[in-house]
């Protein structure tokens, strides 16, 4: 019997196991999948958190019952993958051999990597993340009893888990101000790594100008170095103090990686971009966010590659080539605030384009395009994602980026 070893129980290690449960032969192939934590979080829905849209329930959800039945879920922590001899070990001694390994463990915000970032007690006290379900709570908290002043959304440096979750946080700040009556009494500052609000021009083009629509001011080009008190440093030594600063941490893969001697410096895993097998290795894969592929850490990058995978993980292990191609295909719903959104839709090579989506035309979701259509779409995903995403059912949405329906703007536009 032949054994597939799955770490982590997140997005995209539950859809592999529920996908390959369903497609290797039960008296050939063991699957267990690792999981230290009993609870699934749905990530997405910590940007809602701090607004009071959602409620814990809403993000929240047992790990058990979302694992296929025929699987094997492990409760434990690796500490690290011997390669050479084809097993896991666990933190409490435990020893789990395989045939192939699928590292799944994604990524976790560390404020301990910025100086400054954990001193003096101002975690979650002036300093508050949204990326951990903890962390967003704390945050409603604080945006509750906030009554003015300067409040800063910050990004530390990429790649980060969903890339346009600060500029969604940065307009649902605002329209959450406003809302409370005392958006003048705000002013949103958002600091970022990159030359403007997004990586591609089109996209940023459009998203800064919402930004400035709002009078969000942006900080191009601040790549942090430490945090002085209340005030963020650039390496260039620009200042921005804040009264309330919302940061998004450096992103770092599990530290087991780099123990394994599998990843680079943020502990990602160095993967063919294409197929996702580890550089080096001719048994072990990185999905979801635990790898290094030059897309956005986002979830609908972790369902697409995941599809492409399957098959080719199929072909693999019976011996053929591996003929599918991930294309880096990434789709984000943008919310922008008071029941809109915008949706891009991009992959390695394309960036995000104004059209529709999925279907040419008809939509329904338009691209690049502020909408209440979107944001009904994003408020819908959280019921696909529970229902069929996890369990690996079929979703009718090609794995590859499709340029129908996609239009180059014109310089007017």
């Amino acid at each position: 019997m032949r054994r597939l070893l799955v770490l982590g129980a997140g997005t995209a290690g539950t859809m592999v196991v529920n996908k390959l449960r369903r497609r290797l032969d039960r008296p050939d192939w063991r699957i267990t999948v690792v999981e230290p934590s009993d609870t699934h979080y749905y990530q997405p829905g910590y940007l809602f958190l701090p607004f009071g849209a959602y409620g814990p329930r809403q993000v929240v959800k047992p790990t058990a019952p979302l694992i296929a039945d025929g699987v094997e879920l492990v409760r434990g922590e690796v500490d690290r993958v011997a390669t050479a001899e084809n097993r896991v070990l666990l933190s409490d001694g435990r020893s789990l051999p395989y045939d192939y390994l699928v590292i799944a463990t994604g990524v976790t915000p560390r404020p301990d990597q910025t100086p400054g970032m954990l001193d003096g007690g101002r975690w979650r006290r002036s300093i508050f993340d949204f990326y951990t379900y903890d962390g967003a709570l704390a945050l409603r908290d604080a945006l509750d009893r906030f009554d003015g002043g300067r409040l800063v959304v910050h990004i530390t440096d990429l790649p980060i888990k969903c890339p346009v979750a600060p500029l969604e946080f940065a307009f649902l700040a605002d329209a959450y101000f406003r809302r409370r009556g005392m958006r003048d009494r705000v002013e949103l500052v958002y600091a970022t790594p990159l030359p403007g609000a997004f990586t591609k021009p089109i996209a940023s083009a459009r998203l800064g100008s919402m930004l400035d629509d709002r009078k969000i001011t942006v900080e191009p080009d601040f790549l942090v170095e430490r945090i002085d008190g209340t005030t963020l440093v650039s390496y260039d030594e620009r200042e921005i103090p804040f009264d309330l600063l919302v940061t998004v941490p450096l992103n770092m893969g599990a530290d087991y990686v780099a123990r394994s001697g599998l990843g680079n410096e943020l502990n990602l895993v160095p993967v063919d971009r294409h197929t996702l097998l580890a550089k080096g290795h001719d048994t072990i894969f990185a999905l979801g966010d635990a790898n290094d592929i030059p897309t956005s850490k986002a979830g609908s990058v972790a369902h697409f590659s995941v599809e492409v995978f399957t098959g080719n993980f199929l072909a693999h292990v019976a011996g053929r080539p591996m003929t599918g191609s991930f294309d880096g295909h990434a789709n984000c719903f943008v919310e922008s605030g008071d029941g809109r959104a915008l949706l891009v839709d991009f992959n390695y090579d394309t960036e995000p384009l104004p059209g529709s989506y999925p279907v040419p035309a008809l939509g329904p979701f338009r691209l690049l395009e502020d909408a209440a259509v979107n944001h009904w779409g994003k408020l819908a995903f959280r019921w696909m994602y529970w229902n069929v995403l996890l369990p690996g059912r079929p979703i009718p949405l090609p794995a590859h980026m499709s340029m129908a329906g996609k239009h180059i703007p014109k310089p007017e536009e």
